[in-house]
């Protein structure tokens, strides 16, 4: 055999393997994609049917207390709290009445010596006039008639300056009694029974806070000032939320707001007070204040955790009628409990994935079984 029939045969031979070995994959191919598995069924989420409802909305404000205390017993205004050592003050009211009653004893002492001041004038003024006394003598009596005179306006300012010190010395005796100012609980006594107290003294003997009313100040931001404008306080619901969940059955009131808006923070505090005749809210106890802000006819709610907030957007999963998943861009409102008002994007009638969020996207074909949470929501 030649070379040239050899290289022949070589290349026959290797061509006819090749087509072989490309029938063999194809054949392979074909095989697997005969027996590739079935697709798994569509993952099973929860949904809850949308349907309108009439709610309230509220603002909670972080809920901010003004004073601490240490529990102590209820007190009345006008009530006795402490009785200091009254010696010394009695002594100066003592003082004061004798002051003023020399005092007295002068101005009459000296109203006398004027009506005697007076008469001589009186007695001398003809007989000087008929030359049958001196006329020094009538300058004598005039003199003394005008020192008479001077002497009773000093002696009355005295007895006015006396009376005014006895008054001071009444009151500060009457301090010494010190009594309750206000109504409210009192809290631990500062200073024990022995103390010294002084007028300058940085230490207040205790401190009371009123309990009924309890005064509560919260900030609002600016946009949400036109809602505490005068106008319109009369007509805003305010309640106490407690930390356990509770609200007490009494509203509160608003009184005043500060004269303008804090430029570091944006926000107006607003004052309001609440009855508490049972105190069962303590000052320094943590509190949140409601504001109901205004009523909704037919509002869409959805769950908080319904909705996905991506990059500032928010958007749901909706189940249309083929059981496709879809994404809904929506937009909400306020917050009812644990539910958002939605704005725009829903209505009446959709039908939106509740849980199971994490198994699903866009386009994924679901089995809807109905929430719970929506069938205690809508009454059924």
């Amino acid at each position: 055999m030649t070379a040239t029939t050899r290289r022949r045969t070589y290349w026959t031979v290797a061509g006819i393997f090749l087509v072989t070995l490309a029938i063999g994959l194809l054949a392979t191919t074909h095989g697997k994609a005969a027996t590739k598995p079935a697709p798994p069924p569509p993952p099973e989420v929860s949904v809850m049917h949308l349907a309108g409802e009439d709610v309230a909305t509220y603002r909670e404000y972080p809920y901010v207390d003004r004073r601490t205390f240490d529990i102590g017993s209820d007190v009345r205004a006008g009530q006795v709290l402490y009785v200091l050592d009254l010696r010394p003050y009695e002594a100066e009211v003592e003082r004061a009445h004798g002051a003023l009653a020399q005092a007295t004893a002068d101005i009459v002492q000296a109203e006398a010596a004027l009506l005697k001041a007076r008469q001589d004038v009186e007695r001398l003024e003809p007989l000087v006039k008929e030359e049958a006394a001196p006329r020094q003598d009538l300058d004598n009596a005039l003199a003394a008639r005008q020192a008479g005179e001077a002497a009773v306006v000093a002696r009355k300012a005295t007895v006015d300056a006396n009376r005014a010190i006895l008054r001071s010395a009444e009151l500060n005796l009457e301090y010494a009694t010190i009594r309750a100012p206000i109504s409210g609980r009192v809290g631990e006594s500062l200073l024990q029974v022995g103390g010294l107290v002084t007028k300058t003294s940085p230490q207040p003997l205790t401190t009371i806070v009123p309990l009924d009313p309890v005064w509560v100040r919260f900030q609002v931001s600016e946009a949400e000032l036109p809602l505490f404008q005068p106008g319109r306080r009369g007509s805003l619901a305010i309640e106490l939320v407690l930390s356990d969940g509770s609200v007490p059955a009494v509203q509160g009131h608003i009184e005043n707001t500060l004269n303008g808006v804090n430029t570091k923070t944006g926000t107006l505090e607003v004052q309001a007070t609440f009855r508490n005749q049972d105190h069962s809210v303590l000052p320094g106890q943590f509190v949140r204040v409601r504001v109901r802000t205004a009523e909704r006819r037919q509002a869409v709610l959805v769950p908080q955790r319904a909705v996905q907030e991506l990059q500032g957007q928010q958007s749901v999963l909706t189940v249309a009628a083929d059981n496709i998943v879809q994404t809904r861009a929506v937009v909400t409102g306020d917050r009812v409990d644990q539910r958002w008002i939605v704005e725009q994007g829903l209505k009446a009638g959709d039908v939106i994935v509740v849980d199971g969020l994490q198994k699903v996207r866009s386009g994924t074909r679901v089995t809807p079984r109905v929430s719970s949470a929506s069938t205690r929501a809508n009454g059924r």
